[in-house]
């Protein structure tokens, strides 16, 4: 169920707080939780695979050829075809995801943050600490 405009200013409002008070611990959780549904779709790629390999070599071992073409040998290449489809793209997902969680937490809060500009609010930051 999506939220509706008011929750949703609340959770960016508490994004925003949760950034400023310790964008280090901010930008951990974000990573851990994109890595971990990135590594999760990553090994069901590789589960599938495996299946699909499996029955691949089943099929060539095993008599059943309904129509002369072994069957399950083709059920196998099309499961680990699927398999190698989801492992790409998930790592593919999880790098775009990385990208865009690099996002400019200035004044403003919009636009995406270059490495320079994030040299820059660090050592602001810094001079302003002493």
């Amino acid at each position: 169920m999506p939220l509706s405009e008011h929750e949703q200013r609340l959770l960016d409002q508490i994004e925003r707080a949760l950034y400023a008070e310790d964008p280090k611990f901010a930008s951990n959780v974000r990573g851990a939780r994109m890595r971990s549904r990135s590594h999760r779709r990553r090994l069901q790629g590789t589960a599938l695979f495996a299946l699909g390999l499996l029955l691949l070599v089943a099929g060539i071992v095993l008599p059943v050829r309904p129509i002369g073409i072994p069957i399950i040998s083709v059920l196998g290449f099309m499961v680990m075809f699927a398999g190698a489809v989801v492992a790409i793209f998930s790592h593919r997902a999880a790098g775009e995801g990385r990208r865009a969680g690099s996002v400019d937490r200035s004044s403003n809060g919009q636009g995406r943050s270059t490495l320079a500009q994030r040299m820059e609010q660090r050592f602001r930051r810094r001079f302003e600490e002493r």
